[in-house]
């Protein structure tokens, strides 16, 4: 059987040419091999060899990824590479870098010090069920359909989902009220993202700086405090700056 032919897989980029000390190893599909970083004009790839081929984003395969990444955010700021990218050799990252290179120094000034902080909000089911249950217009479209066939009350029940629909928009608007809005004004930056499934209210992504997390923090309880009766806050990071920059597809496109 033929020695598969080893290349570079780019973890993520870093805001220094050369590492402070030995950044480790990574272990991918039972293969463990050293970080290393490789430099250009200030900045580094981090990268380790690895078999040429396509690697699947599976579980493991993905932790990996995610734990190289997270794990240098103590002591540099990332900007991550996407999942499964493999180079041939040291000239193709070289090459790789001189194509972002404009980029980074866009990126990195604005990321420089910050972490990504996400919440989801999760609407409680006993809240909204409630909620809506007193929702006068919804009371009483039920009370018009009570005893109809399922053909008469065709247009009832097509209102009645509007008046839902309507409803669930009207939550969405107040949590971006209370609880988006005030942590974005003590954010550098922040986004929502798509929400998923019907009881999400919110999946926001903020830019925080490291120095006033602690800020964030206590908003986010304070908030938690306020609401916890009526949603479920899923509260997660630090990560590095995934939502705010859109470099993985760009390093794609360099090979």
């Amino acid at each position: 059987m033929a020695e598969e032919k080893l290349g570079y897989y780019t973890f993520c980029a870093i805001n220094s040419a050369a590492a402070e000390e030995p950044l480790g190893a990574a272990e991918i599909e039972g293969m463990k091999s050293e970080l290393e970083v490789i430099p250009y004009k200030g900045y580094g790839m981090v990268t380790a060899k690895f078999p040429i081929k396509i690697y699947h984003p599976k579980k493991d395969n993905l932790a990996v990824h995610q734990q190289v990444v997270a794990g240098l955010m103590d002591k540099y700021t990332v900007i991550p590479m996407s999942f499964g990218n493999i180079f041939e050799t040291k000239d193709d990252i070289t090459y790789l870098l001189e194509h972002l290179y404009d980029e980074f120094l866009e990126i990195f000034p604005k990321i420089e010090n910050k972490i990504e902080i996400g919440l989801k909000v999760i609407g409680k089911k006993e809240w909204l069920e409630k909620e809506i249950h007193e929702n006068e217009k919804v009371v009483k479209l039920k009370e018009k359909i009570k005893g109809k066939s399922e053909n008469a009350a065709y247009y009832d029940r097509i209102q009645l989902g509007e008046y839902a629909n309507n409803f669930i928009n009207e939550k969405k608007d107040l949590i971006t009220k209370e609880i988006f809005l005030p942590l974005a004004n003590i954010a550098d930056s922040s986004k929502q993202n798509d929400l998923i499934g019907e009881r999400m209210l919110l999946n926001g992504s903020f830019l925080v700086d490291r120095e006033s997390d602690g800020e964030f923090d206590k908003l986010v309880n304070e908030l938690y405090e306020k609401w916890n009766d009526k949603a479920d806050f899923k509260y997660t990071g630090p990560w590095p700056a995934y939502s705010f920059i859109d470099i993985k597809l760009k390093a794609r496109e360099a090979q």
